[in-house]
């Protein structure tokens, strides 16, 4: 199972986790965290989302301000990369998937104490991506 945060391009968001959740399909499901017990998983249209965050914790540090530039003692694995989304969020990472005409690409975050282990990049919600 997946820790995940599910960020809407509409701005709201859920947490929850994911055991179904498949880069190439265009559904998956999410149990929100504050489900009861036996409650049933919500249907998530990957369409619909900004980003989907995989996290470490679902609370994170909320003192953490995301570093925004790569630390040069840390080796990058794959390409480093910009992603500006349309609502003015920056993400910075790498990534080793990226092609313009996907509908979306991971990035892992340059940022190696950030709460996000890892964010799937839903294209259309990106005003501009950049190689770095």
């Amino acid at each position: 199972m997946n820790r995940i945060v599910a960020r809407y391009q509409d701005g709201h968001l859920v947490k929850g986790i994911t055991n179904d959740f498949l880069p190439a399909k265009d559904v998956f499901h999410l149990l929100p965290s504050e489900s009861t017990p036996g409650a049933k998983p919500m249907e998530v249209k990957v369409a619909e989302l900004k980003a989907l965050f995989f996290v470490k914790e679902f609370a994170g540090d909320p003192k953490h301000q995301e570093l925004q530039e790569f630390e040069p003692t840390v080796p990058a694995f794959g390409r480093k990369i910009r992603v500006v989304f349309k609502d003015g969020e920056v993400l910075l990472g790498t990534t080793q998937g990226y092609q313009p005409g996907r509908s979306g690409f991971f990035v892992l975050p340059a940022d190696r104490r950030s709460n996000n282990e890892r964010c799937l990049v839903v294209t259309a919600a990106a005003q501009e991506v950049s190689f770095v």
